[in-house]
């Protein structure tokens, strides 16, 4: 009997596509809930133990979720720029987050199942393959997600059910 079943890297598939961009999704509506949830002011200014405001952790969520996948789609490098003009507008970093999640969306449908296993270089500096980059914004912005829970519950704010994506 032949126990090497084993398949040759990246032919294997275990979730698809389309599935992980539902649950990518889901995640970014649960963080838009969380934006949401911040007094205007506190999203600015409120910080603990020397982290970052949860609108710097915002921007750097929308400096690599659609730009990095943006550079995946097209092969082309662009340079992470984590910072810009948001007016201190909760409203205009949702919009701008609407639209990255938009974009996300259009640009997913470009992406070919084929490319996950690519080496790629996120950024220029970031080595990996499509699906470890990708996964990597998703993990990332859970993580600054935990981080503005932890700002919301020191508020006083019941931040919304993880769950609930």
């Amino acid at each position: 009997m032949n126990t090497n079943t084993a398949e040759k890297p990246g032919t294997a598939q275990i979730i698809s596509p389309e599935e992980l961009l539902n649950h990518w999704q889901g995640h970014r509506a649960l963080t838009r809930r969380v934006i949401e949830a911040f007094p205007e002011e506190k999203f600015f200014n409120y910080s603990i133990g020397g982290m970052r405001t949860f609108a710097e952790m915002t921007m750097e969520l929308l400096a690599i979720a659609t730009p990095g996948l943006r550079e995946i789609v097209s092969g082309s490098t662009s340079e992470l720029k984590e910072h810009f003009d948001h007016g201190n507008s909760k409203a205009k970093m949702l919009s701008l987050w609407d639209e990255s999640t938009e974009e996300i969306n259009r640009l997913w449908n470009q992406l070919k199942p084929n490319r996950f296993h690519e080496t790629i270089k996120a950024f220029g500096a970031y080595e990996g393959t499509v699906q470890s980059s990708i996964l990597y914004f998703i993990d990332n912005e859970i993580h600054h997600r935990g981080q503005g829970y932890v700002y919301l519950r020191s508020l006083g704010i019941e931040p919304p059910a993880f769950w609930e994506r």
